[in-house]
């Protein structure tokens, strides 16, 4: 997929480490308030706060008010986004990646792939494109196998005492872009580090085989731990007990 030159929306809220573990928090127990997410993560409250704030600028999370049943103003409890109209920051950049999108496929019709993808898909790919490449992962859609490139991987400072942590957010965000934009494709495996600085996204639609199990360049005796499947497994579950709309 060819990028149409644009300006390019930093992603600051999964910069830093403190961001990124609020991110896992939230995205494991969706409603978690203020104090809680501090205290998992080890922040200040303050501190917490203000990543939080990030966070929900960008469109990563959503705040509501949490019933106590006690008198006064009820605190505010954080979940994911996973319907863009929950948050103005997702559904402009789902509406801004489809808009991009349509512009690239007028100026290079080759570029198509509504005819055997279908439209929904497209634009799925569109949202997901935009998203990694404003998180600076320089991604590359094939949208013949369904798969998607990333270098280099922008996490990997994190790695060394944090990989499960990451990868897991990562996917679960993935699978938040999908279905964001609305469409049959949803993630079935993230390989982190297929190659050095690089890993792969394997998308599959909805009720089918993935085109692409193992592609080439993975290790056989490679472990996807909780990486990929078992991610999005935990994330589809969430939905299924919190409800479409994610919000506990």
């Amino acid at each position: 997929m060819v990028a149409v030159p644009r300006r390019v929306e930093d992603y600051r809220g999964l910069t830093q480490r403190s961001r990124v573990l609020l991110l896992h928090a939230i995205q494991r127990a969706p409603g978690r308030r203020l104090q809680e997410l501090a205290a998992e993560t080890g922040l200040p409250v303050n501190t917490a706060r203000d990543h939080l704030r990030v966070l929900e600028d960008e469109g990563l999370i959503v705040s509501a008010p949490v019933e106590t049943g006690r008198r006064g103003r009820p605190p505010l409890g954080w979940s994911p986004v996973r319907q863009a109209e929950h948050s103005p920051a997702a559904e402009r950049r789902v509406r801004d990646a489809r808009a991009r999108g349509e512009i690239l496929r007028g100026l290079e019709p080759d570029l198509d792939h509504s005819h055997t993808l279908g439209v929904e898909a497209v634009h799925q790919l569109d949202a997901l494109y935009d998203h990694l490449e404003d998180a600076g992962m320089e991604p590359h859609v094939d949208e013949q196998d369904l798969t998607v490139g990333l270098r280099p991987c922008i996490y990997e400072a994190l790695m060394d005492s944090d990989e499960p942590e990451v990868c897991s957010v990562h996917a679960r965000l993935v699978q938040a872009q999908l279905d964001q934009a609305g469409g049959p494709l949803e993630l079935r495996r993230l390989h982190p580090f297929v190659g050095r600085e690089r890993c792969l996204l394997v998308l599959g639609r909805r009720g089918e085989a993935a085109r692409v199990t193992r592609p080439a360049g993975v290790d056989p005796s490679a472990q996807d731990s909780e990486l990929g499947a078992e991610a999005v497994q935990a994330y589809r579950a969430q939905l299924a007990r919190t409800g479409e709309d994610g919000v506990s």
